[in-house]
Parts: C-alpha cells; sequence; structure tokens
C-alpha cells in the first residue's frame, strides 16, 4: 500500500471516542464566577455538557473531546497534539476550535438567559430531544410531610417509609456513579428533614448540582438560610403563597444571597385577575425567574397569556422542575405536536420510600432505587 493509500485509509477508520463516563469541573474558589461543568460521555463518543445545572448543550463527538479537555484544563499546545494525532487536523485550527468553544461556554456562564441559538450558532435540537442513555436529573422526594397550615395534598398515605439519611446518601452515590449530575430535593417538605443539611453536603462532596423545592418559610431564619447554602445547595425554587406575610419576609432574605432562585406561582380561577400585578412586584423586589403551572386545562389561554407578561418583565421561564403537582405549565400547552415523553427520560422521580417513577404524580413503580439494579429500573 502506497502512501496516499494509507492516508486514505486511514482517514476512512473510525476515531475510538473518549472513555465514556462523567466528568466534572469546578472553578476555583478565587474564580469570582462559581460555575460548574458535568460532562457525560456517551459510548459513541458524543457528549452532554451541562453547565451549572441549568444549560444542556449536545455535542458531537470531537466537541465532546475538547470539552473533556477542557474540564481536564489541559493547554492549548497539549489539545492541539492530542487533536492533530486523531482527527488530522492543523495545530491552529485545534487550537481555534478549542478556544471557540471554551468562549462559547464562558458567554453561558456569564449571560444564562442567552439563546445559544440566535447568539452562539450552536446547532440545537428541541428541548431533551434524541437518545437519552442516562436521565439528566434525580427528582427526590425526603418526606410527604408538610406544614401543618399546608393544604396541598401529598401521597403520605400511599407511602408510609421515610428513608434515613445513609439510604439518600447511597441514593445520591449511585446517581454519580450512573451518569446522573442533577439531584432536586422537593416533597412534602424537604426542610421538615432535620437532616437535609448532611444529605446536601454528601452530594457537594461527590460534586453533584443540587436544587430545592420548598415553601421557603425557614428562610425567615437568617441562621438558617446561611447554614443551608454553606451546604453547596445551586438553586432555590420557592413555590410562593402571597398570602403569608412570611413567605414574602423569607423571600426578601433569599434574594440577598448569592444562589438562583426560581419563584413557583399556581394559577387558579380565582387569582388570574390579581396574578400579573404580583409578578409585577415580585419583579420589583428582584426575582428573576418564575415557574408556572395551573390544575386546570380551561386555563390554558391564561397561562400563554402570562407566559408573554413574564418575557415583557425580562424574567427567566422555569418549566421543567417538578413543581406541585401538575403538568400544565405553559411550555408543555404551547407545543403545537404531541411533546416528548420526557418522565421516565430526561428525569425520574424518587419517593420517600425510596421507589421510582417516571414522574411526580405518574404512579408507576419502575422499582426501587437502592434495592434494584440500575438496569432493571432503566429498562421498564
Amino acid at each position: 500500500m502506497n502512501k496516499i493509500q494509507k492516508f486514505l485509509a486511514d482517514l476512512a477508520k473510525p476515531i475510538r471516542p473518549l472513555p465514556s463516563g462523567m466528568y466534572h469541573y469546578i472553578s476555583p474558589p478565587d474564580d469570582a464566577r462559581n460555575y460548574r461543568l458535568h460532562l457525560r460521555i456517551e459510548e459513541d463518543g458524543s457528549g452532554i455538557l451541562i453547565i451549572n445545572g441549568s444549560t444542556i448543550l449536545h455535542l458531537n463527538q470531537s466537541a465532546a473531546e475538547y470539552a473533556y479537555y477542557l474540564t481536564k484544563s489541559f493547554s492549548q499546545q497539549e489539545v492541539a497534539k492530542k487533536m492533530t494525532a486523531r482527527y488530522h487536523v492543523d495545530s491552529q485550527q485545534a487550537v481555534d476550535d478549542y478556544q471557540n468553544l471554551a468562549d462559547r461556554i464562558q458567554i453561558l456562564i456569564n449571560s444564562p438567559d442567552l439563546d445559544p441559538v440566535t447568539f452562539l450558532d450552536f446547532q440545537r435540537k428541541k428541548p431533551y430531544s434524541g437518545t437519552i442513555t442516562v436521565p439528566y436529573r434525580l427528582d427526590c422526594a425526603l418526606t410527604y410531610r408538610l406544614a401543618s397550615n399546608n393544604q396541598i395534598l401529598t401521597p403520605g398515605e400511599r407511602v408510609k417509609q421515610e428513608l434515613p439519611k445513609d439510604a439518600w446518601f447511597a441514593i445520591a452515590d449511585k446517581a454519580w456513579k450512573i451518569g446522573i449530575p442533577h439531584l432536586v430535593f422537593t416533597g412534602g417538605e424537604p426542610t421538615l428533614r432535620e437532616d437535609l443539611f448532611e444529605i446536601l453536603n454528601h452530594t457537594e462532596q461527590n460534586g453533584q448540582i443540587t436544587g430545592l423545592l420548598t415553601d421557603g418559610l425557614r428562610f425567615q431564619d437568617i441562621d438558617y438560610l446561611k447554614h443551608l447554602l454553606a451546604t453547596g445547595l445551586d438553586h432555590l425554587m420557592i413555590v410562593f403563597n402571597p398570602d403569608d406575610p412570611g413567605c414574602w419576609k423569607s423571600l426578601e432574605n433569599v434574594l440577598s444571597e448569592d444562589i438562583f432562585v426560581a419563584v413557583h406561582l399556581t394559577l387558579r380561577s380565582d387569582n388570574k385577575i390579581q396574578i400579573e400585578n404580583l409578578i409585577t412586584q415580585l419583579s420589583i423586589l428582584g426575582v428573576k425567574a418564575i415557574s408556572l403551572s395551573t390544575n386546570n386545562d380551561e386555563q390554558k389561554n391564561d397561562l400563554l397569556a402570562l407566559r408573554a407578561f413574564i418575557a415583557q418583565k425580562n424574567l427567566e421561564l422555569v418549566w421543567n422542575l417538578p413543581v406541585p403537582y401538575s403538568n400544565q405549565n405553559p411550555v408543555r400547552m404551547e407545543l403545537k405536536d404531541t411533546p416528548p415523553e420526557l418522565a421516565g427520560r430526561a428525569w425520574l422521580y424518587i419517593e420517600p420510600d425510596g421507589d421510582v417513577l417516571p414522574a411526580q404524580e405518574i404512579n408507576q413503580v419502575l422499582g426501587n432505587f437502592l434495592t434494584d439494579s440500575w438496569q432493571t429500573i432503566w429498562k421498564q
């Protein structure tokens, strides 16, 4: 075989992908941006890069490899040497491509509301489309207990057992091992768990992204709030009751801290007139993100009108977190085609006894996260 034939044969060979697995990068303490990158490389070499637990980029094999080198803090020279050997690109092109990806990621870190299609020319699909080999997130109901004045119904009669903290440590470890980087703790009211800090500290040691869905009332206690934030918690969603002065005080306390906060509101027939004024008040207070849902299909048009109102206020709409017992949100309602079945694919829901459901309110038990193998749960 002459040199030209060998060169062409080498070009035709598939590039062996990097080892599949989960990789992460945490910015050093002196970096004011305080960001995290989680990279999951699939068996075919493609990857998913999760930026600060909120922006998900789907990467082809070469882009995933550049992202891998970024998480490992490789220099441009080291990357150029590896990529020129593997992909038959010249050294300067490899450096440019690596720096281009790094610059684009930095833009997303600094501007979380930026649309990567409009500004960054990333090729983007519908949210959570494509093959999902492992969920992006686990929604963990630590308890179904509620504060005495909370009227939300939970499946407390169906689920009697509440796992101890060591069991939740094991769940977090198992999730990390199989490549799930993001855990959202919910309930019931998760702040009723006195071991919540310990559970969050454990996930922080793993390097996982964590969120908390709560009524927020315990945040009236500044010491409790600061203790909670010291665990490394990444984001909060407060299920807001505007009629409770304690909710307003708690929200003011949280907004003075350095953490992403979303406020969840439920549209009802008796509050649709006042809810725009409420959103305006929240915006003036400093809220940047709103979650909306309704339990009434007949309010679809009202819900979509509120979505437009939120956009006019330059607020972010959060639509994919496990809001309290409602699948009717303005993003899902707006889709003309049947939306992708994300429950059981993009995320899973774990009940207080460890049983796994596709999502909150979908009472199809896929297995138990503690006692069943991941393969058994995922193939359901």
